[in-house]
């Protein structure tokens, strides 16, 4: 069975809802991607909807909402997407804090910016779970 990722931040909205749209788009052969928060907002951030349907052809308003941690399944890995405040815990197998910077209010290159950064970093963590080298 594919092990299941949770990218978590507080509000389930803009960098955890990325990286759960480019972790399907990138990683599904991999691992199963989930994002959820400790506060949900009643729309994604629709700056991050639209770069990701520009850069990715992904449309995140059709397959995500903002979600609760109690409303995703058990996961074998947590990635925190970088909080500044106390980031909410989940119990898994393994734990990474991305430190990513929230591009909310800010203009586009930084939502390109952080799109492009967890494109990466979902890519890496594919790579890393098939190598063995993140032992569940």
């Amino acid at each position: 069975m594919k092990p299941r990722v949770a990218f978590i931040c507080v509000h389930n909205s803009c960098r955890s809802q990325m990286a759960e749209a480019l972790g399907k788009l990138f990683a599904s052969d991999v691992f199963e991607s989930y994002s959820a928060g400790t506060e949900t907002k009643p729309q994604i951030n629709q700056d991050a909807v639209r770069i990701i349907k520009d850069l990715y052809g992904v449309d995140m308003n059709e397959t995500q909402y903002s979600k609760l941690l109690t409303d995703i399944p058990e996961v074998d890995i947590v990635v925190k997407m970088g909080c500044n405040v106390v980031c909410p815990f989940l119990p898994s197998k393994y734990e990474e804090d991305w430190g990513l910077e929230d591009p909310t209010g800010k203009g586009d290159e930084e939502f390109i910016k952080t799109a492009r950064k967890i494109e990466e970093k979902v890519k890496d963590l594919a790579k890393r779970i098939k190598n063995k080298e993140i032992k569940l």
